[in-house]
């Protein structure tokens, strides 16, 4: 009878010793700023589809409009003109209207009220060349 309590108590300790000694899990990996852009972008402020016949995949972030490449480089091909003011963004979207992709870029000045003080509405067949309208 003791034979048997040792047995299973020498199992118990064992099973319980194992349980607790699993390898630790390898940390992961921190996204880059672009990573993290495109995974909190809503469907608004994204664009990813065909332009002037070649596939364009654009995004909008804090009033900057960026083409990311298939090399995964993130070029800046619009962004309002400049103010001489501490700047926050309080408008950017991106829409589809045919064949063009209209952006919509709004930022203000900090303790200024209504919208904007730069900024507008901007459209593009190509992803690279923009013009105001």
């Amino acid at each position: 009878m003791k034979r048997v309590v040792r047995w299973t108590m020498a199992s118990l300790l064992t099973v319980c010793v194992l349980a607790g000694c699993k390898e630790p899990k390898p940390e992961p990996v921190p996204l880059t700023k672009e990573q993290v852009i495109l995974r909190d972008a809503p469907p608004e402020r994204v664009f990813k589809g065909m332009l002037g016949g070649e596939s364009v995949h654009l995004v909008t972030d804090n009033c900057v409009v960026y083409l990311i490449k298939d090399n995964g480089e993130w070029e800046n091909v619009l962004e309002p003109e400049f103010y001489p003011s501490f700047m926050s963004c309080a408008r950017e979207s991106l829409e589809v209207d045919g064949d063009k992709v209209i952006a919509t870029l709004g930022r203000i000045a900090l303790g200024a009220g209504g919208c904007c003080s730069s900024g507008g509405t901007y459209r593009t067949t190509d992803g690279r060349n923009w013009k105001k309208f």
